[in-house]
């Protein structure tokens, strides 16, 4: 008897591969973007130039394909530059590694989307890590400038009215259904 599967392993291995390739790179071109649109944080980068970051996602839930270890090289210009996984990246250690806490996929991406910080465990150099910390609580995209490029400046201020308002609904769902239990006054609290 052969083993008759739904899927080809294989298959959806190449097919993740390259999903989770086409995703980083959009990613870093993103955060790129944000970097530069703020010059005061790139600038921050700049002394670290040459550098490698090291980001781990832990607790991935096994059913979900998996999220590999991705390395960053800080540029001359203070951007990011994806090297690939763990296993593309150049040899040697990183020097800061960051591992973020992502058991549970659907609340870590509420929680960045309310503006909250996930779980992260930061080691390595400390003056990096202070001002990778820096940049994490105070830079922020400002969609609204890259909308009203596109749709122009009332409806994007319109858009950016509506987003504000489901993020501080998500804000408030979030801290009803978090970790702490099932709502504002506990459970078997009204």
């Amino acid at each position: 008897m052969h083993d008759a599967r739904a899927y080809n392993p294989c298959m959806l291995h190449s097919l993740t591969a390259a999903l989770n390739h086409a995703v980083m790179e959009r990613a870093t071109l993103w955060l790129n973007h944000v970097l530069s649109g703020e010059p005061v944080a790139a600038q921050r980068l700049v002394s670290h130039a040459g550098r490698r970051i090291r980001v781990r996602f832990d607790g991935w839930p096994s059913l979900l394909p998996a999220l590999p270890p991705a390395v960053f090289l800080i540029t001359p210009a203070g951007l990011l530059e994806w090297c690939g996984d763990e296993a593309q990246a150049p040899a040697g250690d990183a020097d800061l590694n960051v591992a973020v806490d992502v058991s549970n996929p659907a609340l870590a991406f509420a929680q960045a989307l309310s503006g909250e910080r996930p779980k992260v465990e930061v080691s390595g150099d400390a003056a990096f890590a202070s001002d990778l910390n820096w940049l994490v609580d105070n830079l922020r995209w400002d969609y609204e400038d890259d909308l009203a490029r596109v749709i122009g400046p009332a409806p994007a201020r319109e858009l950016a009215r509506l987003a504000s308002g489901a993020a501080a609904g998500l804000r408030a769902l979030v801290r009803a259904v978090g970790p702490r239990g099932s709502g504002a006054g506990g459970p078997g609290h009204p």
